[in-house]
């Protein structure tokens, strides 16, 4: 696994004109923010060694390079779930030649349930925190050292640091954001308003079916880590609504924009 995450990044390397600081993976109808990068190569996932198609819906399957002003910048513009049969190296398997590549920070971003009914569709929440409910663990099996240690501390996953530079730089563009902890399920099923309960008793105020692998993975290997959920909807029982796919598609688009400006923003500080 070691030798193709190696050689994952050095196929990129010899496509991409310099060494980027800073990737971004985009997650369900977010991925309109590509369009503010200048100077982009894209190059398909399944034209990288290692990576495979994406199936799911608003994710293209497409590493872009990009320059936001002077800074270089990758976009993993769609991820893999393991809801779709994929196993957990192959789930991280993007963040982990990120490290490779050079990268130092990653900011993870999502489409999320709203559990904390402070919380509307539309908000932005700084991941501080996440719970992993998914019963997996990217970190299973025989640890390559050379990624990181045999048990890794998580108390600062989501780095302080970089949150406080997300933070600052909503602040700059006025852009109200929020913060909460991420709970992490397996999928496909939306949750039952039971779990939903459940969840929040626990101190979860946003869900979804993604991040936690990678934020795990990309952490064990020395990345600096942040993370943005979009509140596309509101979870299970707490309104009375069906749950739908598309409907979270079109929520993130509403607030494309401004999440665009936000990510730039925060580019442009690190």
């Amino acid at each position: 696994m070691l030798d193709l995450i190696k050689q994952s990044a050095d196929f990129i390397k010899s496509e991409l004109p310099e060494t980027p600081k800073m990737a971004i993976t985009l997650g369900s109808g977010l991925g309109e923010f590509k369009k503010r990068l200048a100077d982009i190569k894209a190059i398909p996932y399944e034209n990288i060694i290692g990576f495979k198609r994406t199936s799911v819906a608003g994710h293209t399957g497409e590493l872009i390079f990009g320059k936001i002003g002077s800074t270089p910048v990758i976009c993993l513009s769609g991820r893999y779930h393991a809801y779709e049969g994929h196993d957990q190296d192959q789930i991280v398997f993007p963040a982990r030649v990120m490290k490779f590549l050079g990268v130092k920070y990653l900011l993870l971003t999502n489409a999320a349930g709203g559990i904390n009914t402070d919380y509307n569709p539309g908000d932005l929440v700084v991941i501080k925190d996440h719970i992993n409910m998914t019963g997996k663990n990217p970190l299973v099996g025989e640890n390559l050292e050379e990624l990181g240690p045999r048990f890794p501390d998580m108390s600062n996953a989501y780095n302080k640091d970089f949150r406080e530079i997300i933070n600052s730089a909503a602040s700059e563009c006025e852009i109200k954001i929020k913060s909460g902890v991420y709970v992490g399920v397996l999928g496909p099923t939306y949750e039952t308003p039971a779990e939903i309960r459940m969840f929040k008793t626990i101190g979860a105020d946003l869900v979804g079916m993604s991040t936690v692998p990678e934020a795990i993975a990309a952490h064990h290997c020395g990345l600096i880590v942040g993370g943005i959920s979009c509140v596309t909807n509101m979870a299970a029982g707490i309104k009375d609504e069906v749950l739908a796919h598309d409907d979270v598609k079109e929520q993130a688009k509403k607030v494309t924009e401004t999440f665009s400006t936000l990510v730039e923003k925060i580019v442009s500080k690190i």
